[in-house]
């Protein structure tokens, strides 16, 4: 069963994995930080307190951290993926907010569909030459009861 919850600052460890491991395991994302930095942006993302995690008997197994309306990063690992941690952790935010808003990069189409999904319409796209990692990406947003 998974159990939402918020991030605790022990939590930066694993939340940080979560991100190296999606670096890792995706061919086109480059690698632009170290592990450690991995870690120190899940801490500082946790301090702030924009951080859920989904646990499974008490191991973490995603992660959504969100600012306001701003989605900033919704992760879940990777032997876990498509198994509805995602879907748990956006109608968690979906249930409190009344719009979202997110980038995504042009070449993850897996999740585009998964925002599509889940209601977020497309409303912009860049060249990626003012992100860090310097791809395509793709502006979404999300409303309560639109279309």
């Amino acid at each position: 069963m998974i159990a939402l919850r918020p991030a605790k600052p022990t939590d930066a460890g694993a939340v940080g994995g979560i991100l190296s491991e999606f670096v890792d395991t995706t061919d086109w994302m480059p690698q632009i930080h170290t592990r450690a930095e991995d870690i120190a942006h899940a801490g500082a993302l946790i301090e702030r307190g924009w951080v859920t995690v989904a646990e499974i008997d008490g191991a973490v197994v995603g992660f959504a951290a969100c600012n306001d309306a701003e989605l900033n990063a919704l992760y879940v690992a990777k032997c876990k993926r498509g198994s509805g941690i995602g879907s748990e952790l956006l109608a968690a935010l979906q249930q409190t907010r009344s719009r979202l808003e997110l980038w995504t990069f042009e070449v993850n189409t897996r999740a585009q569909s998964f925002y599509e999904r889940h209601g977020f319409t497309e409303v912009t796209r860049t060249d990626g030459k003012t992100n860090d990692e310097k791809l395509p990406d793709i502006r979404f947003e999300w409303q309560k009861g639109g279309s």
